[in-house]
Formats: C-alpha cells, structure tokens, sequence
C-alpha cells in the first residue's frame, strides 16, 4: 500500500482528503474531466486565486466566487468594468487582491478571444501528456511538469495573466487532464 489512507467508510484516498470539504472535492470533482468553458474557466480561476493560499479557503469561499464572478460565464466576466473591480475588492466574501481580479477579469477576456481558435476546452486539453503511470505517494507528484510549463507559457501568449506551471499543473489535476489520485485510491479510475 502507497500512501493512500482508509477513510471511516472504509475507501482507500488519497491522503489529503480528509475533512468533509476536502472529502466531498476529492471524491466528486477533482480529477474528473471538465470539458465545459465556464467550468474550465472557474477552475483556472480558484487556481490562480489559491496561490500563496490553502485550497480549503478556496473551497470555503467557492459559493461567494461563483456570485461574485456570474459563475465563471466568459463574456459576462470579460465585460466587467472598474464598478465591477471595485464591488470585487470590496467583497469580503472572496479573496481581495487587485492582481488576482485583474487576472480573472482578462482571463474571462482571453478565453473569448480564443473561442476564434477553437476555444480554451480544446486548447488546454491539448497540452494532455501521454498516459503515465498514477502515482503510489506524494512524493512521486510533481509540482509542475514540461506539459504545465508549455501550457502557462502558451496561455500567457494568448492574452491569459497569474499562471505559471505550478498553478496549471493544479488546474490540470483538477480537471482530469492528468489522473494524480494515486494508484491505491479508489477514486482514481483505472491504474
């Protein structure tokens, strides 16, 4: 057995889901292909937001993002103005950093610039590396890999701000473009 933990229903997981916010997130949505652009979106969204923070205040605080930002809709994000930057950074409900709004905003805005190209779905999907084998602990996930640093760097090209490989290495885990359950968690799919 790697490190995956037997939770109190007796299923092996991957050892950070613990707590009921976790425990719901682990084995409902993270790692489960997303193939729609708001949800896309709002993944790459809470990502760039998490950083320097933990997942869980994420979590916690997803309700008050997806009001705060029209549930992640592209054009209606992409059309905020200042009023709207302002109600952000007065919302205690979200995390409150001008550069991280900035970013969500003109994210929204690249990502219906790329609808001419095929759409943001088919392009990060593009950068889903060959099948490899899932993880048996931690230590074997990495924080980034060669197809998270292309994928920030093609991003940023095209018009995407506060991401780098790690935060869409994240954004990758969670969306199921790369299976990171580890091999001994039942949630995983096939080894």
């Amino acid at each position: 057995m790697g490190d995956a933990v037997r939770g109190e229903d007796g299923r092996w997981r991957c050892p950070w889901a613990s707590g009921p916010q976790y425990l719901t997130y682990h084995d409902g949505e993270w790692g489960r292909p997303v193939r729609e652009e708001s949800a896309l979106l709002e993944r790459i969204t809470l990502e760039a937001f998490q950083s320097g923070l933990s997942w869980l205040t994420i979590l916690r605080k997803r309700p008050a993002f997806r009001a705060a930002f029209a549930d992640f809709d592209p054009a209606t994000v992409a059309a905020f103005t200042d009023a709207d930057r302002d109600r952000l950074m007065a919302d205690g409900a979200i995390v409150r950093n001008r550069r991280k709004v900035d970013a969500a905003i003109a994210n929204a805005q690249a990502t219906v610039a790329l609808r001419q190209d095929g759409g943001l779905v088919e392009y990060f999907w593009s950068f889903q590396p060959a099948q490899v084998s899932r993880p048996r602990s931690l230590a074997e996930v990495p924080a980034s890999t060669p197809e998270s640093v292309a994928l920030a760097k093609g991003l940023r090209a095209k018009g995407f701000e506060h991401i780098g490989p790690t935060t869409m290495y994240a954004a990758m885990q969670a969306c199921g473009v790369v299976t990171d359950h580890l091999v001994d968690c039942e949630f995983g799919g096939p080894a």
